[in-house]
């Protein structure tokens, strides 16, 4: 697989099956991953992998918390605007098609959404955090971090899910994760194998055309 196949196959897994994941081939990844770049190599990011029992004990606090905590960062701007509310719209219709879930069932779109706190069932759950000194170059960092890790479970027959709801549960995470009082989270990823027979998975979420976000200056031939 190159990495163009592998761009194209990820998508966002919101039903994993329960197989569980070696943890060499979960190190494997995290390691080749570290090889992302960062401002003036500084690695700002700290990666821990749960599974198993520690997974289990940090899904039930969820469970006992539905509601989440003060969040340390809104996931969307208030009052988005066009286009991008539009795309969130029908990201969320596309999804909830799939499901059969109608717009006017709020309570069967809650419990979908519940279902981030359960990490989707997969055997895996990593969580990213940096230093709360830090500033948007540093979260761009993670976030590219983020994106070789995507990349490289695919390669490897894995699959993902990035989740910033995560940020929803600081105190829960700090307090199960022992991070230290100057570290954030700022997100969640689920990892594992996809349930293939999902119909939840059959989602592909729309892109726009490279003629609205894209513009080539200079160039004789594009």
């Amino acid at each position: 697989m190159n990495v163009s196949q592998a761009v194209a196959q990820r998508i966002s897994v919101r039903a994993f099956r329960p197989t569980p994941v070696p943890g060499a081939v979960v190190r494997e990844i995290l390691e080749a991953a570290a090889r992302a770049p960062s401002g003036g190599n500084l690695q700002p990011w700290r990666v821990h992998a749960l599974t198993g029992a520690p997974l289990e004990a940090l899904k039930a606090r969820v469970r006992e918390n539905p509601f989440g905590e003060t969040p340390e960062y809104d996931v969307y701007p208030a009052n988005l605007w066009e286009p991008l509310r539009t795309r969130r719209y029908q990201c969320g219709e596309d999804l909830y098609a799939t499901i059969g879930i109608p717009r006017e069932d709020k309570a069967a779109r809650l419990a979908q959404l519940a279902k981030n706190g359960e990490l989707f069932g997969a055997p895996v759950g990593l969580f990213f955090s940096l230093d709360r000194k830090v500033g948007p170059p540093q979260w761009s960092d993670v976030g590219m971090l983020m994106q070789t890790i995507m990349l490289l479970a695919v390669e490897r027959g894995l699959a993902t899910c990035a989740q910033e709801y995560w940020a929803r549960y600081p105190q829960t995470l700090a307090e199960v994760l022992s991070l230290p009082a100057d570290h954030m989270i700022f997100s969640g990823m689920a990892l594992g194998y996809a349930d293939e027979a999902a119909p939840i998975n059959t989602l592909r979420t729309r892109r726009d055309p490279f003629e609205v976000w894209g513009e080539m200056l200079g160039f004789e031939e594009a």
